[in-house]
């Protein structure tokens, strides 16, 4: 595995740029050399780099990254922001990989390693890109770019780009729409942009009865009988969805009762469920329809409490208007495909943007993201690079 030379780098090259990404081992939360490697990188493009790092109890310090140039001083002039993380999941055991992951070799048109298309393929095609901008318009384009840097997206997510809102937010800097690069493509280059996401809540019922013999049932209270009908409440359909969001889900995740007798009533049992919910729901009203359906079940002697986790997230949409009218005309213009305004999928860090501009995504093909032998398909990597430079011409009216 080669080292990185940045210094011999051509930034506006995007394969050499991920090449270089990719050799840096950033499996969460070991991420800070990548980000001073991409602080290099746009410190050569003239951008101005702040690198705070952040830390919360019980959880590692975290390096980010904000980027910038440009001023938002002139007539009508506007601020655009890249997003992103170089934090990348662990490898697993790197003999089952057909080659090294952090060497980023190529291969019949492809680029393997860790992070190819999530989403270290999608940070160096936003620095090829804009690399290429300032090239050709120099560093007063007429507005202010920037880019919003994490090394905890796959990891608690507590001190990266949450935090790193907050501290830009402080420096006064107001953004007027942000591109996040997570992989947004099921199958097909260009087919779909992310224009919102559902929201997140987790929950843990914990049901107390009373202990006792299985031979003795009238002695005890069972607090796994209740439960059961208490998940089956739960998830009874919530709604039916929307026309940009699918309908609200509500999964359990585990059933506990740390009894290892196969004659013993337990004490206590416990569920954790988790909901993905649409813009119907807020985090208060999805918590009340919850205890309101468990006020609901009868529970044969036995007492509930349900605990709901405070990381909880909003669902958000952006609306169509220009921004995402100027990301469709670049895809279609790269691509020659009309790509679906989606909000299928997990969470992302544009959670938290979505508090101070607008934000959509967009990135590569995501089939191989945390598989052994993740890869990106050079033309796939050319192309992103193409449609987010195409989104800077279009934004800065260049």
């Amino acid at each position: 595995m080669s080292t990185p030379d940045e210094a011999n780098l051509d930034v506006r090259d995007p394969v050499a740029v991920l090449q270089a990404l990719i050799r840096y081992p950033s499996v969460t939360p070991e991420s800070a050399s990548a980000l001073d490697g991409v602080a290099a990188m746009l410190a050569g493009l003239g951008l101005d780099n702040d690198q705070p790092v952040f830390s919360a109890p019980d959880t590692p310090d975290i390096a980010n990254l904000f980027s910038a140039i440009g001023s938002v001083s002139g007539t009508n002039a506007k601020h655009f922001a890249f997003a992103g993380h170089l934090d990348v999941v662990p490898e697993g055991d790197a003999n089952d990989w057909s080659h090294d992951p952090f060497a980023a070799m190529i291969e019949g048109g492809k680029l393997y390693g860790r992070g190819a298309v999530d989403m270290k393929g999608g940070v160096a095609a936003m620095i090829a890109a804009s690399a290429r901008f300032l090239d050709a318009h120099g560093p007063d384009f007429g507005g202010r770019l920037s880019f919003i840097l994490t090394g905890d997206e796959e990891g608690p997510a507590v001190n990266g780009t949450d935090p790193l809102m907050k501290h830009i937010d402080q420096k006064g800097e107001r953004i007027d729409a942000c591109l996040l690069g997570e992989p947004t493509n099921p199958e097909t280059m260009g087919e779909m942009i992310k224009v919102g996401r559902r929201g997140s809540l987790t929950a843990t019922i914990t049901v107390e009865g009373v202990q006792g013999h299985v031979a003795y049932p009238h002695l005890a209270a069972n607090p796994l009988t209740p439960l059961v009908n208490a998940l089956a409440a739960l998830k009874a359909p919530l709604d039916e969805g929307t026309d940009l969001f699918q309908p609200s889900n509500l999964e359990p995740v585990t059933i506990d009762t740390g009894n290892p007798a196969t004659n013993v009533i337990p004490q206590r049992a416990s569920a954790r469920v988790n909901v993905r919910f649409n813009s119907t729901w807020t985090k208060a009203s999805l918590e009340a329809e919850l205890r309101g359906r468990l006020d609901a079940v009868d529970w044969q002697g036995c007492s509930y409490e349900l605990a709901v986790k405070q990381d909880a997230s909003e669902a958000f949409y952006t609306p169509p208007g220009a921004f995402v009218d100027s990301l469709v005309d670049a895809i279609e213009a790269a691509t020659g495909i009309t790509p679906k305004l989606s909000t299928s999928g997990g969470t992302s860090d544009a959670r938290f943007i979505k508090d101070y501009c607008p934000v959509v995504e967009f990135g590569l093909v995501g089939q191989t993201m945390h598989q052994v032998d993740e890869h990106v398909e050079i033309a796939h990597l050319e192309a992103l690079t193409d449609i987010y430079g195409q989104v800077l011409e279009r934004f800065f009216e260049r």
